[in-house]
């Protein structure tokens, strides 16, 4: 089968907390990415939210593991949508507001 994706997905386990609006309430969530790349990234969670749920994304950046990764601040304040759900995960794409230049290269 041939790959579909545009961009190179790494695997990389990184803090993430999300906040979303859920039933007119804030909820304040924090997760690990399984993967990202720069179009967005995956959760591996058996929480899932509606498709096209909106979140805010703040990324917590371990900087002993950021050899590969430049400019990982540009990750911080991030905003994306829900576009997919399995059941062990779902996946958010990244607004284009989102600075992500840091993986681009990559």
């Amino acid at each position: 089968m041939k790959e579909r994706r545009q961009y190179k997905r790494l695997l990389f386990p990184l803090p993430v907390r999300i906040d979303t609006m859920i039933a007119g309430k804030k909820e304040v969530l924090d997760f690990v990415t399984r993967d990202i790349s720069t179009s967005g990234i995956y959760v591996a969670s058996l929480t899932s939210f509606a498709k096209g749920t909106q979140f805010n994304l703040d990324f917590t950046l371990p900087t002993d593991n950021l050899k590969g990764l430049k400019n990982m601040e540009s990750l911080k304040k991030c905003k994306g949508k829900m576009v997919r759900s399995t059941n062990y995960g779902f996946a958010i794409q990244f607004d284009k507001e989102c600075p992500i230049e840091s993986i681009k290269t990559l």
